[in-house]
């Protein structure tokens, strides 16, 4: 059989998506034969978007995703705000504690390096304890979080807690039913009496995120080997017991809701959108007001003296590698 080629333009014209005509060759090459193969190539095509559009319909909605130059921006912005807050608690004397707590994966220490990538580690001070030696077993538990409480003019970042003993302590039974409840009954009176009633401000964060997220960012952190520092036995089995954690994150996060300290939910399967909501939301919470600083003007350097090298020549230079 032999078609016109003006027969053939229509024919395979009919059957591009949307009106989009096919590519110039399957319109003008002639012959039955050419028009079925393609016909059949068009289908399957046409069956492979139609499950993208499926899969697009069943992800969360656009305004869920932000793209990195949009959070970028508005980073930018905030990191901005985070240093007219640092300015003013020097200013001020100001004494802050800002608690970040949340399941593993969710994020805590990705917001933390946003908060302090452009502030002074003089003022913005991330706290991370490790595991307890034995002779902090030895001491009234929350001590060793009492030595890292701010001065004037600081801001205390802790990276988990004393309310370790609520999560991964109780979960895990490094500590006994006795101690944890205990925890539970006296933590409340010693935030509103130590830190509130003090002049301290407290924030306490919690992120949040899905089981599905948190065995997918496990899975992406053993495939990275510069995430390999972030995993331990200890962090993957919260996957295994993940009612578990459940179950005691409801009870912590009920128990020591207080109205001079409550807890601030952080959804963070988004960590983009988490990050900047967490960090917007600290900066809304404290007073802080725009200081004018005196900036320094720059003097004009003294002569060079005579016979002056123009670098340093003491020393040994590093290879240039790159």
């Amino acid at each position: 059989m032999s078609l016109s080629r003006s027969t053939m333009q229509s024919l395979a014209t009919s059957f591009a998506p949307n009106g989009f005509p096919w590519p110039a060759r399957a319109r003008v090459r002639a012959g039955g034969r050419l028009l079925v193969r393609e016909r059949v190539r068009f289908q399957m095509l046409k069956d492979r978007r139609n499950k993208h559009e499926h899969e697009e319909a069943d992800a969360p909605a656009a305004s869920d995703k932000m793209s990195r130059k949009e959070f970028d921006k508005e980073l930018t912005k905030l990191q901005v705000e985070l240093t007219r807050l640092q300015t003013w608690v020097k200013d001020k004397g100001a004494r802050v504690i800002v608690i970040f707590e949340g399941r593993d994966t969710a994020g805590k220490g990705g917001v933390i390096s946003r908060i302090t990538e452009r502030t002074s580690p003089r003022v913005f001070r991330h706290v991370a304890l490790p595991a307890p030696s034995d002779r902090e077993k030895s001491q009234v538990y929350i001590q060793r979080y009492i030595a890292q409480f701010p001065a004037a003019g600081e801001i205390i970042l802790f990276d988990r807690s004393w309310y370790n003993r609520a999560g991964v302590e109780r979960v895990m039974g490094f500590c006994s039913d006795d101690q944890y409840e205990r925890f539970m009954k006296i933590v409340p009176v010693v935030e509103r009496e130590m830190i509130i009633n003090n002049g301290i401000i407290l924030r306490k964060y919690f992120l949040d995120v899905s089981q599905d997220v948190q065995r997918r960012r496990f899975e992406a952190r053993i495939k990275d080997p510069m995430k390999h520092w972030k995993l331990s036995p200890m962090d993957t089995e919260s996957v295994r017991r993940w009612w578990d954690y459940t179950a005691a994150y409801q009870r912590m996060i009920t128990d020591t809701d207080m109205p001079w300290a409550p807890w601030h939910i952080v959804p963070a399967d988004n960590k983009r959108t988490a990050r900047l909501n967490l960090i917007r939301h600290l900066l809304d919470s404290i007073p802080y007001k725009k200081v004018d600083i005196a900036l320094p003007k720059i003097p004009k350097a003294q002569p060079r003296p005579r016979n002056a090298p123009e670098g340093l020549r003491a020393g040994k230079p590093i290879p240039s590698h790159y």
